[in-house]
């Protein structure tokens, strides 16, 4: 198997020059000096899932467990020639939810630290860690989070939700700032700047997103959300440009220098960060949280970067410690 260790470069087109990935490289640093979590993969029974797992164990981060089928699991491992000495596994039968079950009761008895997606569907792996048996449900919504790497930016950004909540109301939108504030806070970041975003900067009765925004900011006034500065609602362009910002007459101590963008609902979420990574060349680490654990969501397309990294996104979270921010 060739060398997994994380890379800080990517050329996502020929010929064109490669990135630097720093935040990312920072925060994959910082995990790897805390040490690693145990992690219970669920149903790893393809090569990129397995080889995600042993990436992320070579690196320094985790120690995976993996759950699934054992002769399935080592057919693919010998079949992609990955070395499978040493790792645990712990024998299922081949069904993916049992797996996923499995896998959630480990992390519920606290033998897991985090849980990871193998090579079944995400709600598959969700229903089991929502499921009343399991019992990881935090006290909050759970949603996913993202830490997003763009070469040209000074800052990481992160965003939220872009993946689980499809349109969620005010107190999840309110659930959903503060476990990104809280997020924020595990990675070093004391205030963390938070940009709720919509189409418009402006208040419209006829955009919902807009009258949750200025609801949520007045909130956070009343201490119902802590630990960060709130505006919105923003806009893209000036939540991320101060000249843009300025242009429109915005004072704010938000725009052009957000930490975190909050998203409206799913679809405008998984554009943004889409256009970041295949657009903008972003590389990106995401975690599903709220939940007593966190939720490691790989898939087929990601990256060695972005695996590499939202497994460093778990071990921060699991063992909260200071990072460096820019």
């Amino acid at each position: 198997m060739a060398d997994s260790q994380p890379t800080s470069t990517a050329s996502p087109e020929q010929g064109e020059a490669p990135y630097v990935y720093r935040h990312l490289d920072a925060l994959i640093e910082r995990a790897r000096q805390v040490g690693p979590i145990r992690v219970a993969i669920a149903y790893p029974c393809d090569v990129a899932s397995i080889e995600a797992a042993i990436q992320a164990h070579q690196a320094g981060l985790i120690v995976p467990i993996l759950v699934g089928p054992t002769a399935r699991i080592q057919q693919v491992a010998e079949s992609a020639k990955i070395a499978l000495h040493g790792i645990e596994i712990v024998d299922t039968v081949d069904d993916p939810r049992t797996a996923a079950d499995i896998s959630a009761a480990l992390c519920r008895d606290q033998k897991a630290e985090a849980l990871m997606k193998g090579s079944l569907h995400s709600d598959e792996l969700l229903g089991a860690a929502v499921s009343r048996e399991a019992g990881l449900r935090g006290s909050r919504r759970a949603s996913h989070f993202f830490v997003i790497d763009v070469p040209t930016l000074d800052r990481p950004l992160m965003l939220s939700d872009c993946v689980v909540n499809i349109t969620p109301g005010l107190m999840e939108k309110r659930d959903i700032i503060q476990t990104a504030i809280d997020m924020a806070h595990a990675l070093g970041i004391a205030i963390p700047k938070v940009a709720i975003l919509s189409a418009v900067e402006t208040i419209n009765p006829a955009m919902q997103s807009t009258l949750d925004a200025a609801v949520l900011c007045k909130m956070a006034d009343r201490g119902q959300i802590t630990g960060g500065i709130l505006d919105g609602p923003l806009a893209f362009d000036n939540a991320i440009s101060s000249e843009s910002a300025r242009n429109k007459g915005i004072v704010s101590a938000v725009a052009g220098q957000p930490d975190i963008l909050i998203m409206p609902n799913l679809e405008a979420g998984n554009m943004v960060y889409k256009e970041l990574v295949y657009i903008a060349h972003a590389e990106c680490a995401g975690l599903v949280l709220g939940m007593r654990v966190p939720i490691i969501l790989t898939s087929r397309s990601d990256s060695v970067m972005s695996r590499i990294a939202s497994c460093a996104l778990a071990v921060l979270k699991s063992r909260p410690t200071l990072i460096n921010h820019g």
